[in-house]
Parts: C-alpha cells; structure tokens; sequence
C-alpha cells in the first residue's frame, strides 16, 4: 500500500475523482457531467445510477491518469452533494424512484403544513435546520407517502434511504455497507446534532421507518471496504463529509471564527463555531462541521441556492457565453452607468430569507441592456447574497472575534473580476488558496489522516496556501448604493416577509 489517496467528489451537476499523492499534489483527475432532470416546476432529479457509474468510470480514470495502480492507494475520501436523497432495495441495490435533489421543491406545502402545526421550533432545536424542503426529511417523506408500496417495504427493512455518499458506499462495498458520516446526516432534518443520533419524534412526525437509515460514523472512520472488482485491488473507505464541511476541512478552517465560502452551484459559508453550538437569530443554520474521534465541531452556515448554475443559465438558455470561463470578461465589458440587479431566486431564495416560492428577477432594464450587463449582474448577485450571509453571521457570533477573512473555493473563484467584486462588496478581504479543489482534498485529508499516510490537522493547516488575496478597492458611498439597491430588489421577489 502506498500513500496516494482517491478524493471521490460528486457534485450536483458532475462527479469528479482526483487522485492525491501522499505530498497532497493531484496526480490524476477524471470528470464526467450526468443528467439534470426537471419533471415539473420546481422538481429536481437525477438518476442514482447514472451518478454510480460517472463516479466508477472517473475513479478509475483518476487512477489510470495518475500511472498508479490501486494497490498504491491508501484510502479513499468521499464528499458529495448534501440533502439529495436516494432510495433502493436493500438486497439488489437496486434505486427505487429517482433522486430528488437539494434543490427540489416539491415538498414546500408539506414545510407549510408542518410550520402551521407550530413544529418548526422542535425542529430547530434538534437539528439545527429550518423547516425549508432544501432538506432530506421532507423528501423521504414525500417519496414514502407518493411510491406505492414503499413504506410497508421500508418498515420491515427491505428499503435503505441514504445521501449521495450512503449510496456511494453501498454500491462501492458490493452492498456490504450502509453508513454514512455526522455532517450528512445532519442535513436530513431527522438527526439531533446535539445527541448525536436519529430523532425518534421528527421520525414520528414525518413518518420514517428507522429501519431505512443507515449507521452514522465519524467523518474519518472505517466505512468499509471498496470491493476489488472495483478498481483491482481492495482499498478502504476511511473518510466522508458532505460538500461543504469537506470544503471547511479543505481551507483548513480548524480554528472557531474560521470562515469559508464555497462557490459551486450554489453557494455555502461556514463559520466554524468550536464545540459551542450556537443558536441563530437571524435564520442562518446550525449544523456540525465535522466530528473526529468522538468530537463535535460545529458551524453556522448560509446557503445560496444559485451561484455558478446563474451563470449555466447565461450559458444554456440564454447563449450569452459559450464557456462559463466566458463571463467573467464578459461582465468586465459592462456600462459602468447601468445597474442592473439580478436576483437568481430559480428554485426560491436560501438564507436568510428561505422562501420557498420567491422566484428569480432581473431589475433596472434599459434599451440598452445586453449580455454584458446580464453577466456582470449574475456575478454581482453571487457577492450580494454572501454579503446578507456574512452580515447575519455576524450578528450571530457577535463577541467571539470572528476573522474577517473569507477563504473561498469552488469553480467561480477562478474569475479575478468576480473575486475582486466579492471583496468590494464585503469590505473584506478574500484569500483564494493555491489549489482550488478543497473540496476533494477535505475529503482526501480525513481519509489519508486516517490512514496514517497524511498529517494530522495542525500539519495539514500549515501545509495551507495562499494564492491571491483581493482587497476591497470600491469606495464606501458605491458599495453603500449597491447594496441597497439589491436588499430593494429581494424585497420584491418575495412572497412573504422573512
């Protein structure tokens, strides 16, 4: 056995698996994008079993491209899209209704219903979470209520529910395992993250057999053991986390008042909060960070629904950029006279308004508009809802001494237009590390740890660099105007007050 490790990285709208060696550089990468389906307004899916084969066959060129072989690598490290749920039968491994996504919406009147019934509160106060259908639970609610045959099935154990990683692990160990890690769970709206546990009330009140869930386990933990038929040798599953508190792990946020900003399909900031789990007033979620060798760490997280899929929908519908790559130049080509406000609310708005219904708008149309300042807009609002996180956050943390410098990652962070942007509109300044994908190395780190081949955390946090870091340049009276114009436009895209 050697010391590289397989960062498996599967994403909303592709799989990537990148092979690290044990000096935590990438060796050898493999990407693959998978259907995106959209069966009714609002609903999202994806096939199960089109994302298990994008992650075998990027896996396996990860591998080939790194002139390695399995028997050299230590471990593998898995992160996945968070919340999206997938359901099969237990003996074939078989999926039984498509995966309803993160972003999917179908189960707004369930969250409506159960917030009338005055439930929100208890959830909160177990899970950390909103009752919003962002999450898992209402999901597997609706899908135990809506396919025939499958609750009793789930009742007596012959159905497993799991995140995108459960299903991973399943498939991977020839269905020997069916577990997942604290931080996915933590996002079904059915775990209490300060009991460290499923809920036997929020089960109750959403109608979950807990005979479907699988077992919780550290982030760094023995998951099982991917099956030789896999890539030709077996090699353990040792870490998992979901995306974001990978990307956490990866920008070597160990520290409380450590913070992270991922900009993916959507967006998510954390602020890593210690072991105190702080109560938010401001609707930003609680949820844990990571968990290691028995200890809880915990955040405050803001999640945006549309980052990088603003810009897809420049490129796909729209064919203002033929690249996303594209639009960064593109906005640069803007007329600094227009202000042009896009709010990208496509699926409803995130934190800190969570309103389901609010749907997307583009204010301060002139003639004279074009693709230019349609770009410059999507990006922009990419910086404006961090800014309402970030503000929230720290109303929040208020006397903890948050840093004031927000590491980023994810694909967007590679236009230097919008990252200077962000720090304009933040007042703040933005650190972009040197290797971009922290996602997958947060993964491979817990893995590779666990293995004994990588460093432990503070080794790893010096191992950290810098590749840029932006400072704000926009004077005080712009920025002022600039938000303010964008706080007028959410206010009218949403369905009720926040």
């Amino acid at each position: 056995m050697g010391g590289y490790i397989l960062a498996i990285d599967q994403g909303t709208t592709s799989s990537r698996a990148i092979v690290f060696d044990d000096d935590m550089a990438i060796k050898g990468v493999g990407q693959q994008e998978f259907t995106q389906f959209f069966p009714a307004s609002g609903w999202v899916e994806h096939d199960p079993e089109e994302i298990w084969q994008s992650v075998l066959t990027t896996a396996r060129t990860a591998i080939e491209k790194a002139g390695t072989s399995a028997a050299d690598i230590a471990a593998i490290g898995i992160t996945n899209q968070r919340e999206t749920v997938v359901v099969w039968d237990r003996k074939t491994g078989k999926p039984l209704h498509p995966a309803i996504v993160w972003q999917d919406r179908r189960t707004s009147g369930l969250c409506e219903e159960l917030k009338g019934r005055a439930l929100e509160a208890a959830f909160t106060e177990k899970t950390g979470l909103l009752l919003d259908p962002y999450f898992s639970g209402t999901k597997l609610s609706w899908l135990l209520s809506n396919v025939e045959g499958l609750r009793a099935r789930a009742e007596v154990g012959e159905v497993c529910f799991g995140t995108v990683d459960s299903w991973l692990i399943y498939k991977l160990t020839g269905s020997k395992a069916h577990v997942t890690d604290a931080t996915n769970a933590s996002r079904t709206l059915i775990y209490n993250i300060g009991e460290n546990d499923w809920d036997d009330e929020l089960l109750g009140i959403l109608d979950i057999p807990r005979a479907m869930l699988p077992e919780v386990k550290d982030c760094a933990a023995d998951f099982g053991v991917a099956d030789k038929s896999m890539f030709g040798a077996e090699i353990p599953i040792l870490g998992v986390a979901g995306d974001q508190q990978a990307a956490v792990i990866g920008n070597a946020c160990f520290e409380p008042g450590m913070l992270k900003s991922t900009y993916g399909t959507g967006c998510f900031a954390l602020l890593n909060t210690g072991t105190d789990r702080v109560t938010s007033s401001n609707r930003l979620l609680t949820t844990i960070a990571y968990r290691l060798d028995g200890v809880t760490t915990y955040a405050l997280e803001g999640s945006i629904f549309i980052a990088g899929a603003a810009v897809q929908w420049l490129r796909d519908e729209l064919g203002f950029i033929k690249v996303a790559s594209e639009v960064g130049a593109l906005a640069r080509q803007a007329d600094p006279k227009q202000r042009l406000y896009m709010v990208p609310a496509f699926t409803g708005l995130g934190a800190p308004y969570w309103d389901a219904e609010a749907r997307g708008a583009i204010f301060g149309l002139t003639r004279s508009s074009g693709p230019a300042e349609f770009a410059r807009a999507a990006l922009e609002s990419v910086a404006f809802q961090t800014h309402d996180l970030l503000e929230a956050m720290k109303k929040d943390w208020q006397g903890h001494g948050a840093t004031t410098v927000l590491r980023v990652d994810g694909g967007m962070v590679a236009s230097n237009w919008t990252m200077q942007r962000l720090s304009d509109i933040l007042a703040a300044p933005v650190d972009r590390p040197e290797l971009l994908e922290t996602t997958a190395l947060g993964a491979a780190w817990l893995a590779g740890s666990r293995a004994g081949a990588w460093p432990d955390a503070k080794g790893f946090s010096a191992h950290w660099k810098r590749d840029r870091r932006f400072e704000p340049e926009m004077a005080d009276d712009e920025r002022k105007t600039a938000i303010a114009g964008w706080q007028d436009s959410v206010s009218r895209c949403l369905t009720r007050r926040a």
